[in-house]
């Protein structure tokens, strides 16, 4: 029995042994190539670090820049305002370009140049490079514009899309287009999209609000009967 619990402890350091001498003979052949993915990690690590801490850097100084161009226009310096939402349009960081576009077309419908915003927003609203929901904003202000100078189906065609119910938008969407109906005489159409405003339960209270002044203002018109 002792000679067996011998046997069995050198067989054992014997194995150790092995498998060390095996470890040793592993490292030796794999070592460059398991530093190098160490230090590949590594790097890749930092990569990323410095690359979340340039993003933070540019978005914040883009954002400073965008408030000091809305202080501007704040103020009635609208000269100074466009140029800096221009420039910023430009080399802007994020969203900050768009944001920019945006303001520079609320800007000329400010100053009374509807047909120069109208432009300005649906050229944003048919950039497939800006995410789809600034896009329909950038539609929705279109069509506010448009119901004061094009006719219904004009403000349809860009807007109408944007009713559907499974739309973000389609509260502000559906009363643009009952807008646009009832400033047409096109009293059954704007009948239609504002009862749709007032039957979703998930419509805002002022939306509302407004669709049933419109629908007061037909029922009174006694145009439909």
């Amino acid at each position: 029995m002792v000679m067996n619990n011998s046997d069995d402890t050198f067989i054992r350091e014997v194995n150790e042994e092995l498998r060390s001498e095996q470890l040793q003979n592993a490292w030796k052949r794999f070592r460059p190539f398991i530093i190098a993915v160490a230090v590949l990690i590594v790097l890749c690590v930092a990569g990323s670090s410095l690359f979340d801490w340039w993003q933070a850097r540019e978005s914040s100084a883009s954002g400073d820049r965008f408030l000091t161009a809305i202080k501007a226009a704040n103020d009635k310096q609208v000269d100074e305002a466009t140029r800096q939402f221009e420039q910023l349009s430009k080399d802007g960081f994020g969203s900050y370009p768009v944001l920019a576009r945006m303001r520079l077309a609320t800007l000329k419908a400010e100053k009374g140049d509807a047909k120069a915003a109208i432009a300005d927003f649906l050229a944003i609203g048919q950039d497939a490079s800006v995410p789809k929901a600034m896009r329909n904003v950038a539609k929705i202000r279109a069509g506010w514009l448009m119901v004061d100078t094009a006719s219904y189906d004009e403000v349809a065609g860009q807007v109408e899309e944007l009713a559907a119910a499974s739309s973000q938008v389609r509260h502000s969407a559906r009363e643009v287009l009952g807008l646009a109906a009832y400033k047409a005489g096109n009293y059954a159409k704007a009948k239609e999209w504002m009862q749709q405003i007032t039957e979703d339960n998930d419509a805002p209270a002022g939306a509302k609000t407004r669709a049933r002044m419109i629908l007061s203002l037909i029922t009174a018109s006694g145009k439909l009967t």
